[in-house]
């Protein structure tokens, strides 16, 4: 934790900084001119630097300067008022809304506990066994529920679990076990937050900025994501995994606890509650019905898509499908202990609305980046990139993106730069998917830094986990992250989403 006088540093350090910005996007408004023929690109780069500064130094709430594009778009004759409100709702955020809806139904009634403990039980209590089996149960929860959520309820069975270690261990030995397991709780959520559309609020961004931009393309379904995303997390959880047994745990630690006593914990749950069940089954309808909303074309195997049944199958989207299972969940009765139903308000009223916010800011100011010809302007400048091999200059897109990320909301990050990259992207006649995808997912790692996802922030507050230490093996982390997310790319990230990397795309022209 920063001292008190840290603090105040780096808050005047933040608070400079976007004064800096702010005095900069005045400047480029009053006596720059990037496009003599479009004087709304230039404002756009002002609102752009404005918003950027002030999501990057976080002296305001993000979701508070998110709103700035509803006023500067409007005054700045970039867009009108009714165009940027339209973009604060668009469909993936009901995706999001739903998804979340269907987590607090989780929480509520401790399903997640249920199934966290479950995995721990399964995996063994070998030390070895006992770090995958932290990870897998919180990459499994984080990629359905928010990576905050995921973080928090595994250290709470965490920090029981080392409580053990501290009575039956040496001092180093449980300190180094605490390190392992609390840096297996941060990295599992991170990790398991790419796998799925709803894990972590870049990948819905992506799909949302990528839709707009390039309406005409094939849409970013949520099968076609997994089937990309999640050999990235099975690979990188596994190098995660032997990093902490190697190079973290002490060598030639005995068993501290019993695969009956973790057995047994799980047992003080009591039976699967009727509430439990139906969670159970509305997220497994939901998460079906999600992959099989389209027509999915697995090499020799087509898988039919349901939305096909339809009159309109265009009109069903993932959000659609969100959106009614949340619902279901509020019609669902329990008699026990007392009348309700599965779902009810005072849970649901806890949706972090915050990121809904930011999700709309971000969308907006996109939108404004487009329109004013801005981001045409930025590919113009950035063509010289293009002499580049994809697979270096991927690499240096990744780990840049990596490494701003551990400072910054990976959220506002992502909404910086994708639509700078499908921009990019157009001036090279690449296809933007082979930029923006790697992109996207390098926004959510953050390794290194307690400050760089909220699961390191929750870990490192629990003291058990020293910064250095974090910092060393997050390094590594972070390397072998922005490696696979390449080699991923090249290799069946192309097969998944039909790239020809000979030919440019017509529907993104």
């Amino acid at each position: 934790m920063f001292m008190e006088d840290g603090a105040g540093h780096v808050t005047r350090v933040r608070w400079i900084s976007a004064a800096l910005g702010v005095f900069a996007a005045i400047l480029i408004v009053c006596f720059v001119d990037l496009a003599p023929d479009k004087p709304a690109v230039t404002r756009a780069a002002a609102v752009a630097l404005l918003i950027g500064t002030l999501w990057l130094t976080e002296v305001l709430p993000l979701a508070v300067t998110s709103l700035l594009p509803l006023v500067l778009f409007p005054l700045l004759g970039i867009a009108s008022g009714e165009q940027v409100a339209r973009e604060y709702f668009q469909d993936v955020i009901f995706v999001f809304l739903g998804g979340f809806i269907v987590a607090l139904a989780m929480q509520r009634w401790n399903l997640h506990q249920r199934v966290a403990m479950f995995i721990l039980s399964s995996f063994g209590s070998s030390p070895g066994r006992l770090v995958l089996g932290f990870l897998v149960s919180t990459a499994a929860l984080s990629m359905w529920i928010s990576n905050t959520a995921a973080a928090m309820m595994m250290v709470t069975i965490a920090l029981a679990v080392l409580r053990t270690a501290d009575e039956r261990l040496e001092r180093e030995a449980a300190r180094r076990t605490g390190v392992a397991l609390m840096l297996a709780v941060a990295y599992g959520s991170t990790i398991g937050g790419i796998a799925t559309l709803v894990g972590t609020p870049p990948n819905l961004v992506f799909v949302q900025m990528f839709r707009d931009r390039f309406p005409e393309a094939p849409p970013i379904s949520f099968a076609r994501w997994m089937m990309f995303a999640c050999p990235i997390a099975a690979i990188l959880l596994g190098c995660v995994w032997l990093l902490l047994v190697k190079c973290v745990m002490p060598r030639g630690q005995r068993d501290f606890i019993s695969r009956e006593t973790l057995t047994a914990d799980y047992r003080r749950l009591g039976p699967t509650q009727f509430p439990e069940w139906a969670v159970m089954a509305t997220f497994g309808a939901m998460v079906v019905l999600w992959i099989t909303r389209n027509r999915l074309d697995l090499g020799g195997i087509q898988i039919f898509g349901w939305s096909l049944w339809f009159d309109k199958p265009k009109f069903i989207t993932d959000g659609t499908v969100s959106i009614a299972m949340a619902l279901l969940l509020f019609l669902v009765p329990v008699r026990k202990p007392i009348p309700t139903t599965v779902m009810n308000w005072e849970t649901a009223a806890r949706l972090p609305w915050h990121i809904v916010l930011l999700f709309g800011g971000g969308f907006a100011l996109a939108k404004g980046i487009e329109q004013s010809g801005l981001s045409m302007w930025l590919g113009d400048q950035l063509q010289g990139f293009g002499v580049l091999p994809i697979v270096a200059f991927l690499l240096l897109i990744c780990a840049g993106i990596c490494f701003v990320s551990e400072f910054t909301s990976n959220t506002a990050t992502t909404q910086l730069v994708l639509p700078i990259l499908a921009a990019i992207a157009v001036r090279l006649e690449v296809n933007p998917l082979m930029l923006m995808l790697p992109a996207t997912i390098a926004c959510s790692w953050g390794f290194m830094m307690p400050v760089g996802t909220p699961p390191n922030a929750i870990v490192f507050g629990t003291g058990r986990v020293r910064i250095t230490e974090m910092a060393r093996v997050g390094l590594i982390v972070n390397l072998l992250a922005v490696a696979i997310t390449v080699l991923a790319m090249m290799a069946w990230g192309r097969w998944v989403w039909g790239i020809d990397a000979t030919t440019f795309p017509d529907w993104a022209r």
